[in-house]
């Protein structure tokens, strides 16, 4: 047999190829090996029929918190990720220096879903509720990071730093963590990623004045205090500005960090994200994220089409990761991984983090998902 699967009849959505058409993709030893018009049944092992749908590459979430057992935001990754279409995730600083050992080996090492990370700056990374990040300054060491990075320079794409006051990061530690985060990166030759909400600062501008081209800002639709909106309503300047220069701007939906009426109004103001995640956790798994599928049905209803919302969540991410080869594409030689996806019509409740309900005529939903050219799940 030439193929180890077919799926057949599907409509290929792969923004890395610009293809948006009735093709056939086959699979032989874990890689993509034939894309093109009636291919034949009779060379495949197993054939799906897939006439339709959407087949897509697998998707690629830039922002989830998978270190279940541990961090208390963590989940369980293949129940939730790859089971729902989403074949490689980058957790975003669940772990810190003090703790990512263990997320390699017990999380990510034993993982049908394939787990990159960025590695917090604080050592201790998101172990508790009842002790922020960065209770103590001390906790947002720059040697350990590095050191850790060195070890793991095959998982670490870069570092995570979070800003809100209080909670997460005390009064005498201010804007450190931000600082801290930036010299470590630096020295690692890594991007930041960094949540900016309600930061010790007067406005989102102080954060971007430290973020360079590469670096991720998520939860960019928050609709907190420094957000990408200012007083009047109007994006800031200096977002405009960040984006000129290079920095990217994450969805990372979460809990608390999307609202509908700043994505409107920032995409009205020709404000789109680069990349579409979820911020997926223990507190949002059972709404309103649920999945990342559901987040990029929200960026249809809020008039994104169906091939942008798809590259928001495959080459575009591929791309931030760098591996636009291997992952985000189901070009010839590409890694195995695809999701079939439904495009149900209809009437669906879809809530920001703040329990305002749009309703929407679209949503995806995962019928088949395949890694390593092998049928993982089939609903």
């Amino acid at each position: 047999m030439l193929y180890d699967l077919l799926l057949k009849g599907g409509t290929l959505v792969d923004p890395a190829q610009q293809l948006h058409a009735v093709q056939d993709v086959a699979f032989t030893d874990g890689k993509v090996a034939a894309v093109g018009a009636d291919l034949s049944a009779d060379q495949a092992r197993q054939t799906l029929d897939v006439a339709g749908h959407v087949v897509a590459p697998g998707l690629i979430d830039l922002h989830v918190h998978v270190y279940w057992g541990v961090s208390h935001f963590g989940v369980e990754p293949d129940p939730t990720c790859i089971a729902r279409g989403v074949t490689t995730v980058v957790d975003a600083g669940s772990a810190g220096a003090d703790t990512f050992p263990g997320f390699r080996k017990f999380i990510i090492d034993v993982s049908d879903t394939r787990i990159l990370a960025q590695l917090n700056i604080s050592s201790q990374g998101m172990l508790t509720q009842e002790i922020g990040e960065f209770e103590i300054p001390e906790y947002a060491d720059v040697d350990k990071a590095c050191r850790m990075i060195e070890q793991h320079r095959d998982l670490i794409l870069g570092v995570k730093v979070r800003l809100t006051r209080n909670s997460i990061v005390s009064e005498r530690s201010g804007m450190l963590p931000l600082h801290r985060a930036r010299e470590a990166a630096d020295a690692a030759g890594l991007p930041i990623m960094v949540h900016p909400q309600d930061a010790w600062c007067d406005s989102l501008d102080d954060v971007l004045a430290v973020m360079k081209q590469g670096d991720i800002l998520t939860h960019c639709f928050h609709g907190m205090k420094c957000g990408v909106l200012d007083e009047a309503g109007q994006v800031r300047p200096a977002v405009h500005e960040a984006v000129e220069r290079g920095v990217l701007f994450d969805v990372g939906h979460g809990a608390g960090s999307f609202s509908w009426e700043v994505a409107e109004t920032a995409l009205s103001a020709g404000l789109a994200p680069h990349t579409i995640s979820s911020d997926l956790h223990v507190y949002n798994l059972h709404g309103p994220v649920y999945d990342l599928v559901n987040v990029a049905s929200k960026f249809l209803h809020l008039g994104m089409d169906l091939d942008d919302a798809l590259a928001k969540v495959t080459s575009v991410p591929a791309q931030v990761i760098g591996m636009p080869d291997e992952i985000g594409t189901l070009a010839v030689g590409a890694w195995g991984d695809a999701v079939v996806l439904d495009v149900r019509q209809g009437q669906f409740q879809l809530a920001d983090s703040g329990g305002e309900i749009r309703t929407g005529t679209q949503r995806l939903e995962p019928l088949v998902v395949v890694k390593g050219g092998r049928v993982y799940r089939q609903y």
